[in-house]
C-alpha cells in the first residue's frame, strides 16, 4: 500500500515538475529550507553519536566506581572514561579535592583532611561542572527546535506566495482555467511539502534526544550528591568545634612536651676557634 502511494510522488517526477513550475520565491523557500535540512541532519546524525558515546562510558564508569570504596580511587589508578559526562564532573572533583589535601590539609588523627570551607570550594566545582555536562548535552538542540517549529511555517510563507503570484498571473492573462492554474499551484504546494519534509524527521529526534538527555542528566545529579556525601565522609575534617580546639591544645602540649625534653644547649661554653689550639 505504502508503495503505491510513493510511485505518484517520486516515479512519475512530481517533485520535480512542482518545482520547475515553482515561482523564484518558492524556489528561494525551498533552498532555505534544504540549508535548515543540512543543519537539522548534522545535529541529529552529531548528537546521536555523543549520546551514544556518553551512555557506553557512563554505564562503564559507574561500574568502576561502584567497585571501589574510596571515592578517589579510580583519579588514583589513572583510569579514564573521557566520553561519560560524570566522568568529568568525578574528575573535576577529585582535582580540587588533591588540589586542597596538598595546600590546605588539617591533620585529623595522623591523616590529612580538608576543612569545610574547602569543602564548600570543592562543592562550587561540582555544581559547575555538572551544569557545563548538560550544556554540553543540550548543544545544538536549538537548531532541531527551530527545524521542528519554523520549517512548516517557512514552507507555508513558500506556498502562499506562489499561491498569491499564481492567481495574480492568471488575472493578468485573463485565463482562469484549472489548465493554467495547476502548474502554479502545484509549484507553491512544494515548498509546504518540504517543509514537512524537513520538520517531521527532526520531530522525532528531538523528542528521543530530550528524553535521553534529561535522563543522563538526571542522572548526573544524583552521582553529584552521592559523590560530594562519600567526599564529605572520607575527607573533610568533621569535628565538633569542642573536639577541634581540644585536638589542637593536645597538638600544641604534645608539642611543648617535646621541646622540654629535647637537650639545651650549653650557652655558657665559649666557642673554641683554631688559633686558641
Amino acid at each position: 500500500m505504502t508503495t503505491h502511494l510513493l510511485v505518484p510522488l517520486f516515479a512519475s517526477g512530481a517533485l520535480q515538475f512542482a518545482f520547475e513550475k515553482a515561482t523564484p520565491e518558492g524556489k528561494t523557500t525551498i533552498c532555505a529550507l534544504l540549508i535548515l535540512s543540512l543543519f537539522s541532519w548534522t545535529v541529529i546524525i552529531t548528537k546521536f553519536r555523543q549520546l551514544w558515546i556518553a551512555r557506553k562510558w557512563t554505564k562503564r564508569f559507574f561500574a568502576a566506581y561502584n567497585r571501589g570504596h574510596d571515592p578517589l580511587e579510580i583519579q588514583r589508578k589513572t583510569e579514564n572514561f573521557e566520553g561519560a559526562p560524570a566522568y568529568h564532573l568525578y574528575s573535576r572533583g577529585a582535582d580540587e579535592v588533591d588540589y586542597h589535601l596538598k595546600h590546605n590539609p588539617v591533620p585529623v588523627n595522623g591523616q590529612s583532611r580538608i576543612s569545610l570551607a574547602s569543602f564548600d570550594s570543592v562543592k562550587a566545582v561540582l555544581e559547575e561542572a555538572a551544569a557545563a555536562e548538560a550544556m554540553a548535552l543540550e548543544k545544538g538542540m536549538i537548531v532541531l527546535s527551530t527545524a521542528v517549529a519554523g520549517g512548516p511555517f517557512i514552507g507555508l510563507l513558500g506556498t502562499v506566495w506562489g499561491v498569491m503570484e499564481t492567481f495574480a498571473g492568471i488575472a493578468r492573462a485573463n485565463a482562469a482555467s484549472l489548465t493554467a492554474m495547476a502548474p502554479g499551484v502545484a509549484g507553491a504546494l512544494i515548498a509546504t511539502v518540504v517543509g514537512l519534509l524537513v520538520a517531521i524527521p527532526a520531530m522525532f529526534a528531538y523528542n528521543f534526544m530530550v528524553t535521553s538527555i534529561r535522563a543522563i542528566t538526571q542522572e548526573l545529579d544524583a552521582f553529584n550528591t552521592r559523590y560530594a556525601t562519600q567526599l564529605e565522609h572520607g575527607y573533610v575534617d568533621n569535628r565538633p568545634l569542642g573536639q577541634e580546639i581540644k585536638d589542637a591544645n593536645e597538638a600544641l602540649a604534645g608539642r611543648l612536651l617535646d621541646a622540654l625534653r629535647s637537650p639545651e644547649p650549653n650557652l655558657t661554653d665559649e666557642p673554641v676557634f683554631a688559633g686558641d689550639r
